[in-house]
């Protein structure tokens, strides 16, 4: 089991960025592909985005692609989600999640070790 810890939430403008990250302990984080979800009232838990253990490769959805970049530091044991172009629809609690394996996953349930998530919020 991974322990993760989310970091980096706030309240920003529409148009603005901000950067998120993951810290992980108890477990080595290459070991792990790893996710973005988030949340907001009333809706149900959304895949933002995902990476490969050597953050080879990434997925985004939709509703992110070209905005938001997801990285990784190994060495550090931390993921990284970049957030650009905010859009006060982007307003959400973001988690971070861990899947052991090589492939990427976009649904909630394959994903076994989850943070508390960081509230974001963009005014509009």
């Amino acid at each position: 089991q991974v322990q993760l810890v989310e970091s980096g939430g706030g309240l920003v403008q529409a148009g603005g960025s901000l950067r998120l990250s993951c810290a992980a302990s108890g477990r080595t984080l290459s070991s792990y592909a790893m996710g973005w979800f988030r949340q907001s009232p009333g809706k149900g838990r959304e895949f933002v985005a995902a990476i490969t253990r050597s953050g080879g490769n990434t997925y985004y959805a939709d509703s992110v692609k070209g905005r938001f970049t997801i990285s990784r530091n190994n060495a550090e044991n931390t993921v990284y989600l970049q957030m650009n172009s905010l859009k006060p629809e982007d307003t959400a609690v973001y988690s971070c999640a861990a899947r052991e394996g090589v492939q990427l996953g976009t649904f909630s349930f394959e994903y076994g070790d989850w943070g508390q998530g960081t509230q974001v919020t963009v005014s509009s």
